[in-house]
C-alpha cells in the first residue's frame, strides 16, 4: 500500500524551514538548494510543492502575517471589557519575547523583498488595513462603553500602527527585549490620551 503524503503539511514544513533560514542568514540565504537541504528533500523535489523561491517567500510572508493577525485578533477579543480588549490588542502588536522579536528579523527581510514584488506589497498593505480596521472598531467599542472619548480613531490607529512597526524594527537591535518596557509605557500613554 502506497504511503499517503499530506501535501499541505509538507508545504507548511517547507515554509517553516524557509522562515528558519531567513531568520539565521537573511533573505539571500534562503535559496531553493538550502531550503531543500534543510527540509530533507532532493534539490528538485521542492518544485512539486512550490514552483520557485518567490512562491516559497510569498507563502512564508503570508504565514507570518496570518500568525501575527491571529495572535492580535485573539488578544483583542477579551470579553472582560472593550477597554481590556483594546489594551490586549495593542500589547499583542508589540514583539515582547525573543521569539516574537526574532520573527521581526524575518519580517524585515520580507519587507525588503516586498518592495519589488507588488503582490507581496499588496498582501502587507491588506494586513495593515485589517489591523487598522480592527483597532478602530476596538476604540469605537471602548468609546461606546464610556472608557475613552470620541476622537479621530483612524488617525490614532495609523499613528499606533506606525509605532508598532517601528517597535518591531527597533527591537531587532535589542533581541533580549530590553526595549519592551518602553513600548508598554507608550501603550499606557496612548490609552491615557484616548481617555
Amino acid at each position: 500500500m502506497p504511503k499517503i503524503i499530506d501535501h499541505d503539511q509538507r508545504r507548511r514544513e517547507i515554509v517553516e524551514v524557509a522562515k528558519g533560514i531567513i531568520l539565521k542568514g537573511g533573505f539571500e540565504a534562503a535559496t531553493m538548494r538550502s531550503i531543500a537541504a534543510e527540509a530533507g528533500f532532493a534539490n528538485g523535489a521542492l518544485k512539486h510543492y512550490f514552483p520557485g523561491k518567490e512562491s516559497i517567500v510569498a507563502a512564508t510572508f503570508e504565514t507570518i502575517l496570518a500568525q501575527m493577525s491571529e495572535g492580535v485578533q485573539e488578544a483583542g477579543s477579551d470579553p472582560a471589557s472593550a477597554e481590556v480588549a483594546l489594551r490586549s490588542f495593542l500589547e499583542a502588536t508589540i514583539p515582547r519575547d525573543p521569539e516574537q522579536i526574532a520573527a521581526g528579523r524575518v519580517l524585515l527581510a520580507l519587507w525588503e523583498y516586498a518592495m519589488s514584488n507588488e503582490q507581496l506589497a499588496e498582501l502587507y498593505r491588506s494586513h495593515l488595513g485589517s489591523w487598522r480596521a480592527s483597532l478602530v472598531a476596538l476604540m469605537e467599542d471602548a468609546r461606546d462603553e464610556g472608557a475613552i472619548r470620541d476622537q479621530d480613531f483612524v488617525t490614532l490607529a495609523n499613528e499606533y500602527i506606525s509605532s508598532a512597526v517601528g517597535a518591531t524594527v527597533i527591537n531587532l537591535m535589542y533581541p533580549d527585549g530590553d526595549r519592551v518596557a518602553d513600548y508598554l509605557t507608550y501603550i499606557d500613554q496612548f490609552l491615557a490620551r484616548l481617555r
